[in-house]
């Protein structure tokens, strides 16, 4: 196969600059294209030199079409309003969309899976192999230990816009799903003041916030005299940059729909 063409979103943002790096790195994929929001003050400039590596000849744009009408696919960890105008563009162009943003209202899951009809769209809250792993084990915990208590716990920097993150959605929902039941009917939020006993079989959730903490996450499962703590840290957010380009090589040649990173690593359930 030729070299995968990958366009990436958000280029001039955190996780779009560590993509760039992570595209151009990786044999066998090109970095293609490089988008950001109208107004952003480093349009155009080369998303290679803007990320300390050599030009790459790929100037950051706000146009989407042009770049995504010559890609094979484009890798996307922005805001919600744009991951669905970039699911629709990559079903009329029948690409691979990486979709690692979260915060997704059921409206918008129901506006991407309709995408999916189209595009070959890979979409998780996290997408490192770690996490991907992890969720199945609190899965087969959840399940096992069906009267034991879950609580989940994430940390992220002082500048992440949504919480509980994606990451701690998808191990509650991997959580709920394996004892039979959906998360939207089992979730606890933050708990403040007199808020009365804790209601069996719920998932509860703290986000906390803080510094430049790249993710940490922890499953608590709680029953009479003992706890099992299943966790994950991450180091460098480079892991979630390197998920979503192997899903990108996953996705060439799939057929349209919608698959998550247990489809890419090959976890079954």
């Amino acid at each position: 196969m030729s070299e995968i063409r990958i366009v990436v979103a958000g280029a001039a943002g955190r996780m779009g600059r560590t993509l760039v790096r992570i595209v151009s790195d990786t044999k066998g994929c090109v970095v293609s294209g490089a988008l950001e929001a109208r107004g952003h003050p480093d349009l155009g400039q080369d998303a290679g030199t803007l990320v300390g590596l050599a030009p790459l000849g790929v100037t950051l744009t706000d146009d989407p079409l042009p770049a995504l009408a010559q890609a094979q696919a484009v890798i996307d960890f922005t805001v919600p309003s744009v991951s669905l105008e970039l699911a629709a563009l990559a079903s009329q162009a029948r690409i691979v969309h990486v979709i690692g943003t979260t915060g997704f209202s059921a409206d918008d899951e129901a506006k991407i899976r309709a995408a999916a009809r189209h595009a070959i769209i890979v979409k998780s809250g996290n997408m490192s192999l770690g996490v991907t792993l992890l969720a199945s084990l609190v899965a087969r915990a959840a399940k096992v230990l069906p009267d034991f208590d879950i609580e989940i716990v994430e940390m992220h920097h002082r500048l992440k816009v949504d919480a509980p993150s994606g990451t701690a959605l998808l191990l509650g929902r991997a959580a709920a799903e394996a004892r039979g039941t959906f998360l939207e009917e089992k979730m606890e939020g933050a708990r403040h003041g007199q808020t009365g006993a804790r209601t069996p079989g719920t998932i509860g959730f703290a986000a906390l916030r803080g510094g430049t903490v790249v993710g940490e996450h922890e499953v608590i499962l709680a029953g009479p005299h003992e706890r099992i703590i299943l966790g994950h840290v991450a180091e460098d957010r480079a892991i979630f940059a390197q998920g979503a380009v192997a899903a990108a090589k996953w996705g060439q040649d799939r057929e349209p729909g919608l698959y998550g990173m247990k489809d890419v690593l090959g976890i079954a359930g």
